[in-house]
């Protein structure tokens, strides 16, 4: 899911969702809490870095931001 591939958009989020819904063992509630708690992160982590450059920081790199690179 987190690196990009060759199918069309509609068929890449197709498979993110049946990839989601596979990790909850089916269950559609327990997919979409899964789904919320994520964005929620996201979000914290998003403001935390917003924040940190409006006062002139320069965020640590983190374990994920490594990986990616």
């Amino acid at each position: 899911m987190s690196a990009p591939s060759s199918l069309p958009e509609n068929s890449r989020y197709d498979q993110a969702c049946d990839q989601a819904i596979a990790m909850c063992d089916g269950n559609l509630r327990s997919t979409i809490k899964a789904l919320i708690m994520a964005n929620e992160y996201l979000e914290s982590e998003l403001e935390e870095l917003q924040a940190a450059i409006t006062a002139g920081r320069v965020p640590a790199p983190t374990h994920a931001a490594s990986d990616a690179a």
